[in-house]
């Protein structure tokens, strides 16, 4: 190839190069900017869509990891054997001369791996939810990592019979795991279950971020805000150095090659400050429709407690109304069993038996403070469920006004003529209380 067709291949490759940079750069900055705008909701409270939830793994029958042997609800493990040899080569150097040279090789091969998951239930202070783990970017704890020689009865206990060639009987054992109780953060959409009444966590192929971690919220959000940096500065460096290459490559003196240098500088900045303001004013419309969203959903359970609650009190009202008629009638048999009572004149007190019996048959048990229990605890979960929305909508209300108000997000926010949300107040979110009667 000429040397103008390998600068034009290495412009075409550096100029990818850094757009792929950038794109990826975008990409890590949004998501860790929706990790740091995510209200963390309980998980009494989660409504359907992308939720940010913390609580602790549970499972009622637990998978076991294989190496550890730990109870947990996900795992992978491997067992890696190192080998070595040393290979004699043969080869003619520049002036023809047949020469012999030693190499001396190593390294790990995969003898044996493997993995599993389920579904597990994460639970806080408030309640519990499903999470179904498939899909998931998931950051586990790390349960093992041991090496060991044929002496230990784990080389052959945990791995196969077989080795591999010029092994030098050398095995690493590594597994991690997310064990029962393990403190796990989630960020996914909430989604209905198909088997109950209730919300689960599972993947969403819309959805921008579908994360568990058991590192906490710092250990994603760092993730995201260094691989980012890293981005950026390895394009920056492309960038750079593309036309140093280019300029070696045809031959150009060393002060020719600081102008497309600065050229290719101005370029890479300037597709990243767009890729940033693309980035920034998408990232808030999203904030912005989480937040109306959130402010519907005080709407929904306010309307569910409209609907709910009369019916439920109707309800109670006709048992306790059916338990007194009941108790009325009884009273009366038994007055008038004592006033005549057997063996003497008056009305037969067997009489009553017709009635005893049809009661009986009619209400075999008296079930209203059963009711009243019942009604007790849909009175707390609806109340506890608005609270919930209206502390969420806060929240993300709060996190949308800090936003427009953060230099330089608050630029592209005039641009766009943004305005604040106000939080929920005392004296303005009152809507119909119902008021049980019973």
């Amino acid at each position: 190839m000429s040397p103008q067709s390998i600068a034009l291949l290495i412009t075409a490759i550096a100029v990818l190069a850094a757009l792929g940079c950038i794109w990826g750069a975008m990409r890590c900055e949004r998501r860790w900017r929706l990790v740091h705008d995510l209200p963390t909701s309980k998980t009494t409270g989660v409504f359907i869509g992308l939720v940010e939830l913390a609580g602790k793994a549970q499972a009622a029958q637990p998978l076991t990891s294989p190496l550890a042997e730990l109870a947990c609800v996900y795992h992978r493990w491997s067992v890696d054997e190192h080998w070595s040899r040393t290979v004699v080569e043969r080869y003619t150097d520049s002036k023809g001369t047949s020469c012999t040279r030693v190499r001396h090789d190593s390294g790990w091969t995969t003898v044996a791996s493997g993995g599993d998951q389920m579904a597990f239930i994460l639970r806080d202070d408030a309640g519990e939810v499903q999470v179904v783990p498939e899909g998931a970017d998931v950051t586990p704890l790390s349960t093992m990592d041991q090496q060991c020689t044929t002496d230990d009865p784990m080389y052959y206990g945990k791995g196969p019979a077989e080795a591999v060639g010029n092994s030098d009987h050398r095995r690493r054992f590594t597994e991690s795991a997310i064990p029962i109780d393990t403190p796990l953060y989630v960020i996914g959409q909430a989604r209905e279950r198909t088997d109950v009444v209730a919300a689960e966590i599972a993947r969403d192929p819309l959805a921008p971020l579908f994360v568990i971690s058991a590192r906490g919220e710092a250990g994603v959000s760092s993730r995201f805000y260094w691989s980012a940096l890293g981005l950026e500065l390895l394009g920056l460096i492309v960038a750079a150095g593309a036309p140093f290459i280019i300029g070696s490559v045809l031959q150009r003196e060393p002060p020719a090659r600081f102008l497309p240098a600065s050229l290719s500088l101005a370029g890479y900045l300037a597709c990243w400050g767009v890729g940033w303001m693309w980035m920034v004013y998408n990232g808030l419309v999203e904030l912005r429709q989480r937040v109306r969203q959130a402010w519907s959903n005080i709407d929904v359970q306010l309307k569910r407690r409209f609907d709910l609650l009369p019916n439920l009190v109707a309800i109670v009202e006709r048992l306790r109304d059916h338990e007194r008629d009941t108790q009325t009638e009884l009273a009366l048999m038994r007055s008038q069993l004592m006033v005549t009572p057997p063996g003497l004149p008056g009305p037969d007190p067997r009489a009553c038996a017709g009635a005893v019996i049809a009661l009986a048959e009619r209400y075999p048990t008296l079930t209203s403070d059963v009711g009243f229990q019942s009604l007790m605890r849909s009175l707390r979960d609806t109340e506890d469920r608005i609270a919930l929305a209206r502390a969420y909508y806060n929240d993300i209300a709060a996190d949308w006004n800090i936003r427009l108000e953060r230099i330089p997000d608050c630029v592209i926010a005039r641009m766009a003529r943004m305005t604040r949300q106000e939080p929920m107040a005392a004296n303005g979110f009152e809507r119909g209380a119902i008021e049980v009667r019973v």
